[in-house]
């Protein structure tokens, strides 16, 4: 049987080229709003980031996802986002990949 293709992306913090299913996506949408992204399908310009609370601390430190978004991101948002992926990151763990 031939083996399928594993999509990978590049986590615009760490810049690790991971597969998709361990990053999370963050989205950009054409009003200016951003949002966390997790089917990775709404439209947009969007930013993978990798599934490790200390990638998304670091991430909130240097302010990444202003730059590469070009949008002003609140403090609010980058705590949803460090829950969100402390959450995903256990859930990994728990139930495995």
């Amino acid at each position: 049987m031939k083996q399928r293709k594993v999509p990978l992306r590049k986590c615009v913090v760490s810049g690790e080229m991971k597969d998709k299913k361990s990053m999370i996506r963050i989205v950009r949408s054409k009003e200016g709003e951003v949002s966390i992204d997790p089917s990775g399908k709404m439209p947009g310009r969007g930013a993978y980031v990798s599934i490790e609370p200390e990638v998304a601390k670091k991430a909130q430190k240097n302010d990444t996802l202003s730059k590469i978004l070009d949008v002003k991101i609140s403090d609010e948002f980058y705590q949803e986002l460090i829950d969100y992926v402390t959450h995903q990151k256990a859930r990994q763990e728990l139930f495995g990949k």
